[in-house]
């Protein structure tokens, strides 16, 4: 188990280029499955949970091959459903959240998937119900062994339907899509995800040769075709990345410029930013956040508290609300953090009290912060990092905090982020890894 040692204190300055988006990356290289042909996708992030899907597809038969630090080539031509059903898959499965999406494109192309109980971060109740309702509207036949953790769909040929999804999951319309565009007929989706990562699975789809449109609205039409060809495709940057070094920036009181950030992209995240008094320059594509001697979060007009909640598309992501909290402890004035959507990912909380900030957990779901304004510093410490968002948060509060911290279990950060460690020394961070 490796574990950093941050030096709180120093602030950073200089250039940085977030890596290609995590969440994308677990979509696009599930489809690679849905043909026979080659796909070329670029900008893939060196992350544990990515490769790690690189390696499962390998397993699978897909013939990968690396081109270069970030572009990779995929030939799904050979499919051994036989490993499916193996001891082995059910493992490496296990242990990627991502992996619940390999069914969409197995049942579509295939006519069978088979998946293990999905693994990832233990954030609170992640239900699979809205991507098997999904398949069972589509005609596929569901079943779940729960002595062996393990599902298993089958059904062809999938018919085109109209579907209302009781919540607009990213994964579970995802898998839908991916089974729908190789179904016979139309299929309608109604409540459908539209995140930017959403939207480049289905032009990506596209161009193979499926008929999507709808998109980046909540009402996705598909017309089946009978096969996909091959495609190239680009990986957006990583928009909780982006959002994670502006709220470090901030908080460090540090000169950064974010390179290539693909603004359009970032939605709700810069105006959220603002709100919290963080000030910004989008310079072309980059971002530039000049050094803050201090910030102040704002009010409603009513003069209430600031709430900052998570919400579907384009609501603020929930993945960032761990930054946003963490970069009101030292911000002047109040705010609460509403997270909605998973009930365990505010409890990191009692770590940063540990380093002297003024955090109080009202429920599993909501904390209200009462900032700082830098006249008190946090406190380097020892923490667990547990998991890949509040472990990114306990390290910008580490950089941020007078002294040494330790933090452990920094695999979970290593899921997320790329050599984060390396990029962020070379702003003038330090931080060491200990294996």
């Amino acid at each position: 188990m490796a574990t950093f040692e941050v030096c709180g204190g120093r602030p950073l300055h200089g250039e940085i280029t977030p890596q290609g988006a995590k969440n994308e990356a677990l979509q696009i290289l599930c489809a690679v499955l849905l043909t026979p042909e080659k796909v070329t996708v670029r900008n893939i992030p060196a992350i544990v949970d990515v490769l790690q899907l690189i390696e499962l597809l390998a397993k699978m038969g897909v013939a990968v091959e690396r081109i270069d630090e970030s572009t990779y080539t995929f030939e799904a031509r050979d499919i051994d459903l036989e490993y499916l059903k193996t001891d082995d898959y059910r493992r490496r499965g296990a242990r990627l959240r991502g992996s619940v999406m390999l069914i969409g494109p197995l049942l579509a192309r295939f006519g069978v998937g088979y998946l293990p109980k999905p693994g990832g971060d233990k954030i609170g109740r992640r239900r699979l119900d809205t991507h098997f309702i999904g398949f069972q509207r589509l005609g596929a036949k569901f079943d779940f062994d729960a002595g062996a953790n393990f599902f298993s769909v089958s059904g062809k040929p999938l018919r085109g339907c109209y579907m209302l999804l009781d919540e607009a999951s990213v994964t579970g319309t995802a898998n839908i899509i991916m089974a729908a565009v190789l179904a016979q007929g139309t299929t309608t989706i109604y409540n459908a995800a539209c995140e930017p990562y959403v939207q480049q699975l289905c032009r990506m789809l596209n161009r193979m040769g499926a008929r999507i449109s709808g998109i980046a609205s909540n009402l996705l039409m598909i017309e089946g075709v009978e096969s996909l060809g091959g495609a190239e495709h680009t990986m957006l940057p990583d928009m909780i990345e982006v959002g994670s070094f502006i709220g470090m920036a901030a908080m460090t009181g540090s000169e950064i410029t974010i390179k290539n950030v693909s603004y359009d992209n970032l939605g709700i995240i810069p105006q959220q930013f603002s709100r919290m008094g963080v000030n910004f320059e989008q310079r072309g594509d980059d971002i530039f956040i000049p050094k803050h001697e201090s910030y102040e979060i704002e009010s409603f007009i009513d003069g209430s508290i600031m709430t900052i909640a998570d919400a579907p598309w384009p609501g603020l992501t929930p993945d960032l609300l761990s930054v946003f909290l963490v970069v009101a402890t030292q911000a002047k004035g109040s705010v609460l953090i509403h997270q909605k959507m998973f009930e365990s990912r505010l409890f990191f909380v009692d770590k940063l009290i540990d380093m002297g900030a003024q955090i109080i957990l009202c429920d599993p779901h909501r904390a209200a912060v009462i900032g700082h304004n830098r006249q008190i510093r946090l406190r380097g410490t020892r923490m667990t990092s547990p998991d890949i968002r509040a472990g990114v948060a306990l390290l910008i509060a580490a950089l941020a905090a007078e002294g040494h911290s330790q933090i452990q279990n920094v695999e979970q950060i290593d899921r997320g982020y790329q050599d984060i460690d390396g990029r962020l020394n070379a702003l003038g961070a330090d931080i060491r890894r200990i294996e």
